[in-house]
C-alpha cells in the first residue's frame, strides 16, 4: 500500500519535467492525480495536449489521473482545476502548485508584458488555485490537506536577470507562510520548494554559459530528484511540518532559514540620529554575516 492511497492529488505544470516527475511518483504511491498543463512554451506562449500524454503513462502503470488544460494564471481555470477533482475523483486532498514559465531580461529591456506575465502564471498563479482548494476545505470540513508551492533560490538568494521571476517566487515562499497560518485549523500543511534541476527550463540557462548538459547530468540532476520530497510531505508522517522552505536537488535535501532577527538595538528614548546610526549598523551587519557564516557550516552536506 502506498503512502497516498486514496488521497486525490492535483500537480500543476505536470506535463513535463518537474511536475511530471511529481505526478508519476504521487500516483505510484497510490494517489488519484489530476495532470494540469496548458502544454505551452517555456515563455508560456503556445498550447499543446502533453497532459494526456502523463494520464497515458500513469494508467498504464495501474493507476488513476485525468488531465485538465486550464491556465493557473486566472480566477476560472483555479477553480476549473478544484472542480476537475472533483468530478474526477469525488474530492481533492493535495494540490502541487508548480506551473511556471520564464520570460528573462534585465530590467533595462524587460516589458511591461515580460512582467505581468510571469507575474501571472506564478505568484497569481498560487493564488488562483489555492483559493478554490481554501474554499472547499473550509466548506467541506476536509482536514489533513497538503498545500505544495514552489519558490527558487532565484527568489531567495536573487539571480541576474530575473526580476520578475524572483519577485514572484519570493512572493510565494511568502503566500505560503501566509497559507500555513489560515488553514491550520483545518489541518492543511502549506510548504515551499526550491528546486534545483535540469529541466526544459534551466537547461538553456546553463548552455548560455557555455555549459553542455550530458546524459549523466540529467541522472545526477534531473527533476526525479524533486519529486520524493514532495511525496513525503505529501503523506501523513508530515502532519506536523507547515510553514517551511525545503531545498532539494542532485540527490540533497535541506531545509532554509526563514526570515528572523539575527540582533537588535533598541533606543529608550526618541528617535536614532545619523551618528548613532554610524556606530550601530555596522555592528548589525558584522551579526549578519557571522550568522551566515555559522549558516554555511551547518549547511555542508551529510552522506547517508
Amino acid at each position: 500500500m502506498g503512502r497516498l492511497e486514496g488521497k486525490v492529488a492535483v500537480v500543476t505544470g505536470a506535463g513535463r519535467g518537474i511536475g511530471r516527475e511529481i505526478a508519476l511518483l504521487m500516483a505510484s504511491q497510490g494517489a488519484k492525480i489530476v495532470v494540469n498543463d496548458l502544454g505551452g512554451n517555456t515563455d508560456g506562449t503556445g498550447t499543446a495536449m502533453i497532459a494526456d500524454d502523463v494520464v497515458a503513462e500513469i494508467r498504464a502503470a495501474g493507476g488513476e489521473a485525468a488531465s485538465n488544460t486550464d491556465s493557473v494564471a486566472d480566477v476560472a481555470g483555479g477553480e476549473a482545476l478544484t472542480q476537475c477533482a472533483l468530478d474526477n475523483f469525488g474530492g481533492m486532498d493535495i494540490l502541487v502548485n508548480n506551473a511556471g514559465i520564464l520570460r528573462d531580461r534585465t530590467i533595462f529591456k524587460m516589458s511591461e508584458a515580460d512582467w505581468d506575465a510571469v507575474i501571472a502564471v506564478h505568484l497569481k498563479g498560487h493564488y488562483c488555485c489555492t483559493r478554490p482548494f481554501a474554499n472547499y476545505i473550509r466548506a467541506e470540513n476536509r482536514t489533513g490537506c497538503r498545500i505544495i508551492n514552489f519558490s527558487s533560490v532565484s527568489g531567495l538568494f536573487g539571480n541576474f536577470g530575473q526580476a520578475n521571476y524572483a519577485a514572484a517566487k519570493a512572493g510565494i515562499a511568502g503566500f505560503s507562510r501566509v497559507m500555513a497560518l489560515e488553514l491550520a485549523k483545518y489541518g492543511c500543511t502549506s510548504n515551499t520548494i526550491s528546486p534545483g534541476a535540469l529541466t526544459r527550463m534551466t537547461i538553456p540557462l546553463r548552455e548560455n554559459r557555455g555549459e553542455k548538459v550530458e546524459e549523466d547530468d540529467m541522472a545526477s540532476g534531473g527533476p526525479q530528484h524533486i519529486a520524493p520530497i514532495c511525496a513525503w510531505i505529501a503523506g501523513e508522517e508530515a502532519a506536523g511540518i507547515t510553514g517551511e522552505i525545503f531545498h532539494t536537488g542532485r540527490g540533497g535535501v535541506s531545509i532554509m532559514q526563514q526570515p528572523k532577527i539575527i540582533k537588535q538595538f533598541q533606543k529608550k528614548t526618541g528617535v536614532w540620529s545619523m551618528s548613532e546610526l554610524d556606530e550601530i549598523v555596522p555592528d548589525l551587519v558584522a551579526a549578519k554575516k557571522a550568522n551566515a557564516i555559522a549558516a554555511n557550516i551547518s549547511a555542508e552536506p551529510i552522506e547517508v
